[in-house]
């Protein structure tokens, strides 16, 4: 029975470190997009619109892709891609977000993104550092906005 009652702890203990440990093994792997809500003086605001979607990258190596794009973006009615209107352009680069760079995971559970480049060309060459939380399959971090207020940004894992 004693040795029982030991095993069962021993479990616990080692499924709540599990729990707690937030390194960089845990964070590797693909990312979908679940949401982005800015909290400002304003309230309460999704980022990029319902329906948005994307895909977060971090792989072994330290490298990571960020993707997200609204919802309903407007078709451009040259039907080119580099022949939108100036309406046509703000629309999808005001609901939609993309960079690459490198990553960590540091010690007091934030991520430093190193970003290379992206379509915010003020972010390129620029190293961000968010706190983050990783309870199962989903991942949040927090951007303090310059602005004031923060933007919390959610991912869940994808599945196979």
């Amino acid at each position: 029975m004693q040795v029982m009652k030991s095993l069962v702890a021993a479990a616990m203990l080692v499924s709540s470190a599990g729990a707690l440990a937030q390194g960089a093994d845990d964070v590797v792997g693909t990312w979908v997009f679940v949401s982005s809500v800015r909290d400002s003086e304003n309230g309460k605001i999704n980022t990029y619109g319902a329906g948005a979607e994307g895909r977060m990258t971090l792989d072994s190596g330290g490298h990571y892709s960020i993707t997200i794009i609204g919802a309903n973006l407007p078709k451009f009615a040259s039907g080119a891609v580099f022949r939108g209107t100036a309406e046509e352009n703000a629309a999808v680069l005001g609901r939609s977000n993309a960079h690459f760079g490198t990553y960590s995971v540091n010690a007091d559970k934030s991520l430093t993104f190193r970003t290379e480049r992206g379509t915010f060309p003020n972010g390129d060459g620029t190293e961000q550092r968010r706190s983050f939380t990783l309870v199962g399959d989903q991942l949040a971090y927090v951007i303090p906005l310059p602005s004031g207020g923060t933007s919390v940004v959610t991912w869940r894992r994808a599945k196979p």
